[in-house]
């Protein structure tokens, strides 16, 4: 099922106000496109878009996002990525990035959500951190231009740090923002934002390198998996995408298996609703499994326990835990291939 969005309400002829919705990521960019139209005396709200696709926890006390918010004195809602951003990666329509990134279709997918956004607080146009040319996939140009077309936000998008290399958006052009006063950054050099930072004694911000796990390799595989092997993707399943060592071992049953104390804790929170085989009497790794496992693949999960065991203290005797169930107790020896391991890892 591909992702496609509709809108309504095109954005000419917009009254624009000195009430703006800026998006914020807890990177550098974004924390001077903000300070660049506050500075001006716009009301900014400041939004992030949250998902299990951040490496960190966003909404957390001490995160970048939060910290330069407090920096800034914006008020800064979270909006979660839902059901329509998962369907959206399935079959994103301008495609992928290096690994399972669809830039150019999360772009458009923010900006609508966006502009939802600012429609319902009354502010009348957006701020990105944006900087033409910095990004090779979604932020050329002719692909800015594109994602303004598609997401019907065309003249609505202020680029505070390129607004100088771009043409002039609405509310420049109604007076509600000197042009003057903006930037004309291009490319991928951060020398003026990082000297613009240290003027303003900005900190806490987060890396360029991003907070994406679309953009990670490991992470991209796993979830491929997942989004093909599943037409309906649980949290609990995306939330394990991110712990421990995974293996597909049919279609429709997946084993997560952990490799610390904490993972295993982990994975234990994780399958309130799900299967869960640990070791009984000695140390080893637990396992999430996802799926319903037959009596042969129950043994095959506790010899995948026995092989991350310490061999000189493996026991043989295991605990499965069901939900609604009473704990079965399953007996297992020997261990999996490792052309088995090999093949079956994700």
């Amino acid at each position: 099922m591909s992702f496609r969005l509709t809108f309504s309400e095109p954005a000419t002829g917009t009254v624009f106000n000195k009430k703006a919705v800026a998006l914020i990521s807890g990177g550098l960019d974004s924390a001077l496109a903000i300070h660049l139209v506050k500075q001006q005396g716009i009301d900014v709200t400041a939004i992030h878009f949250t998902s299990f696709f951040s490496i960190d926890d966003p909404e957390a006390k001490d995160s970048s996002v939060r910290v330069t918010a407090e920096q800034l004195d914006v008020p800064v809602k979270f909006i979660q990525r839902g059901e329509d951003f998962i369907q959206l990666l399935r079959n994103p329509r301008y495609g992928y990035g290096k690994n399972l990134n669809p830039c150019i279709d999360c772009r458009i997918y923010t900006l609508v959500k966006a502009r939802e956004y600012m429609k319902s607080i009354g502010a009348s146009f957006l701020v990105t951190g944006e900087v033409v040319g910095q990004r090779p996939m979604s932020q050329r140009r002719h692909t800015l231009r594109l994602i303004e077309k598609q997401a019907d936000c065309r003249g609505i998008v202020l680029r505070p740090l390129s607004a100088k290399v771009l043409p002039p958006t609405g509310p420049e052009e109604a007076g509600i923002l000197d042009r003057d006063l903006l930037l004309g950054v291009a490319g991928r050099g951060r020398k003026m934002q990082l000297d613009l930072a240290a003027d303003l004694n900005l900190r806490g911000f987060s890396s360029p390198a991003g907070g994406c796990l679309l953009t990670d390799r490991n992470f991209s595989r796993r979830l491929k998996d997942l989004l093909t092997s599943s037409e309906h993707v649980s949290c609990e399943e995306l939330a394990a995408l991110r712990i421990g060592r995974h293996f597909r071992v049919r279609p429709g049953l997946k084993i997560v298996v952990g490799r610390s104390e904490e993972e295993n804790n982990q994975l234990q929170e994780l399958a309130q609703s799900r299967n869960f085989i640990m070791p009984f009497v000695f140390p080893g790794p637990a396992v999430l499994v996802l799926g319903n496992p037959d009596e042969g693949e129950k043994e095959l999960v506790c010899r995948v326990i026995r092989r991350y065991a310490k061999p000189i203290r493996r026991g043989d005797m295991f605990t499965l835990q069901r939900p609604q169930c009473e704990t079965e107790i399953i007996q297992a020896s020997g261990l999996p291939s490792e052309e088995w391991l090999s093949e079956h890892l994700i």
